[in-house]
């Protein structure tokens, strides 16, 4: 319902033509976006990427709109020169999908636009624990659903009611991530292979090799399992940003100088960590768009973009400053 409030309010805002007015005011200087899959056909992937036409429609409509689209590196030039002279945009990937190359790429070279995806270790050994995955698969496979560890049973004989479980049970693993290791139990139970899974949607070495050379992709880290890294102690923490960044380095002989925190998780620790094995830049899951010419570079704020809630006048809402202009005005009302 909170949701559909947000989107109604998104439609009047643009149906009486006011984005740019909002985006005079609201919109900061730069944005970073943030994607994971692009999917041909989102419903069957119970919604959980973005569209082709919304990717295709964001990207035009940056470019439309008069926003560069320019590397992460260049953008954190632009600003720290102050430079006032026009809006800068950046196009992130989590976790390296195969589908940001067989379906972004073509789109992302069709506009010139470059681009950074973040790529875990374990995504390309075929040993991460992609529990997401995972409870797509059992989810969209199955009309009744079990989550033991959880202690409680989803009937979902159609895609709305799958997109509802999936949508409970993460919100529930994100609660406290610790909880990923107990749906090992039902993943088994179900005859789910991680390792499958893995193979399937992600790059595979060779694929990101091609990448890397590609004149408009650059690579950043994204850990080596995937971890929340606030659930870990620091030695292990700093091991998991460590030898991502040392693989990577190693398997496509370029250096490798940007991280994405998994699930966004971080804190004072995990910039000072970040830093003390050779990044110079971290992006986060908190959503604003980049407003200082020089912003703390270890929590970059992104926005993010899914067809899960995202619709073409979503985007363009989020993107002109209203999101911006409503958390502002929530909070001078939570003070008065």
């Amino acid at each position: 319902m909170k949701q559909l409030l947000k989107n109604s309010l998104f439609y009047g805002i643009g149906s009486a033509g006011l984005f740019p007015v909002f985006r005079r005011f609201f919109a900061g200087r730069a944005a970073i976006v943030m994607f994971h899959e692009i999917q041909r056909d989102c419903r069957s992937e119970l919604m959980t990427g973005t569209s082709v036409d919304l990717f295709e429609y964001s990207l035009s409509w940056l470019q439309r709109e008069g926003w560069a689209i320019v590397s992460l590196e260049e953008c954190l030039a632009q600003l720290a020169r102050n430079d006032r002279s026009r809006r800068y945009a950046v196009l992130t990937f989590d976790d390296g999908y195969r589908d940001n190359v067989s379906v972004a790429l073509p789109i992302l070279e069709r506009h010139n636009a470059p681009f950074m995806v973040y790529v875990p270790t374990a995504a390309l050994t075929r040993t991460m624990q992609s529990w997401w995955l995972g409870l797509r698969e059992l989810i969209r496979s199955r009309e009744d659903v079990t989550i033991d560890s959880m202690g409680f049973r989803f009937r979902c004989p159609d895609p709305r009611s799958k997109r509802y479980a999936l949508r409970k049970v993460e919100q529930w693993v994100h609660q406290d991530f610790k909880r990923v290791a107990t749906l090992t139990m039902t993943f088994n139970k179900a005859g789910i292979s991680m390792s499958a899974l893995n193979d399937r949607y992600f790059l595979d070495v060779r694929a990101l090799q091609g990448l890397s050379r590609h004149p408009l992709a650059s690579i950043g880290g994204h850990t080596t399992s995937h971890a929340a890294l606030a659930t870990l102690d620091a030695t292990s923490a700093r091991d998991e940003l460590a030898d991502n960044r040392n693989y990577l380095e190693n398997l496509l002989q370029l250096s490798v100088r940007h991280l994405a925190y998994p699930y966004g998780d971080y804190g004072p620790r995990e910039e000072h960590l970040a830093n003390e094995v050779g990044y110079v830049s971290a992006v986060t899951t908190r959503h604003a768009q980049l407003s200082d010419h020089q912003p703390n570079e270890f929590a970059l704020p992104r926005i993010g973009v899914s067809s899960s809630f995202d619709s073409e006048t979503s985007f363009a809402a989020r993107m002109s400053g209203v999101q911006s202009a409503m958390l502002t005005l929530g909070a001078r009302l939570g003070r008065a």
